[in-house]
């Protein structure tokens, strides 16, 4: 018998959303950062629609600062807004705990989801509570509604052959407490989708090496990486750059036409934005091994 070790996520996912009812009028389902609704024509907006979940010794162990893995909770949530072109809305936070949960502990896991979105926006809008066995992990979900105008929601699926490859800031390292302490790139993405809007776009949350093939399978493209131009978090090498996830830097998609005035005017607004690449026909394309793995990979998700 056949387990989701031996499949892995991603196949999974793909078993899993065929055997539900699914609505084909959907502007993206599963498989983007984010499902986007359309309400109709009367709507200058589509929302967006997001799920996620901590779960203790997967995405923080016990001896974590709580405030921070409050902020990591919806600090997630928000950045796969941010990679649809997007903003967040109303928030539902469900909790599973173990009877012997300290009650600070949990406030101020509180206190560090408030603290991140009085930073980013987004409101609490309600949520549930369960109790788990004793010994058995915590597990915190998030659900959260978003909203992206018409014109400016991205998705993984559209990018095209020749297209350049880029990403935000520097890769790797997130063990060392970069996934506690990474900013959503809200900013850097309503930028782009503003000035330069990307042909496709995603966030790392699993590793560029395991992300970039999903966004090219999304668009049924292959590509093809220049492995000296991966920027690396100081101290990590390439394979850590490529594989160890929780970066939640934007990869992104774009027209070579628009290369050089992306690339002089980005400076003036943020720092490290690199061209690791380009989008070529799927025949033409490598593939990358490594980047987080649920059900295949040990250890907590930074590791």
């Amino acid at each position: 018998m056949k387990t989701v070790r031996d499949i892995g996520e991603d196949a999974l996912i793909d078993r899993l959303i065929q055997l539900v009812p699914r609505d084909r009028s959907t502007a993206a389902g599963p498989g983007d950062d984010c499902a986007v609704i359309d309400p109709g024509p009367a709507s200058s907006s589509l929302q967006l629609l997001k799920t996620d979940a901590l779960v203790e010794k997967i995405h923080f162990l016990s001896d974590a600062p709580a405030r921070k893995i409050g902020w990591k909770s919806v600090a997630r949530v928000i950045s796969d807004f941010a990679a649809m072109g997007g903003k967040p809305e109303h928030f539902l936070i469900t909790l599973a705990l173990p009877p012997t949960t300290p009650v600070s502990w949990i406030e101020d896991v509180y206190r560090g989801i408030g603290e991140c979105l009085e930073k980013f926006g987004g409101v609490v809008a309600g949520g549930e509570t369960s109790s788990v066995p004793d010994a058995s992990a915590v597990v915190i979900s998030i659900a959260a509604t978003g909203r992206v105008e018409r014109d400016q929601v991205v998705l993984r699926s559209t990018a095209k052959p020749g297209d350049a490859i880029l990403v935000t800031g520097c890769l790797g390292g997130s063990i060392h407490g970069k996934h506690f302490d990474f900013t959503p790139r809200v900013e850097e993405a309503a930028w782009l989708v503003a000035h330069f809007k990307p042909t496709a776009m995603m966030d790392l949350s699993d590793g560029l090496a395991k992300d970039l093939n999903r966004l090219a399978n999304a668009s049924a493209c292959g590509f093809q990486i220049d492995r000296a131009a991966v920027p690396r978090t100081t101290g990590c090498d390439l394979a850590q750059a490529l594989g160890d996830g929780e970066d939640f830097e934007l990869l992104f998609t774009i027209e070579p036409s628009k290369i050089d005035d992306l690339l002089a005017a980005w400076p003036g607004h943020f720092p490290d934005l690199s061209i690791v690449g380009k989008m070529v026909e799927t025949s033409q394309g490598e593939s990358l091994a490594g980047g987080w793995e649920h059900f295949n990979s040990l250890g907590i998700q930074t590791s």
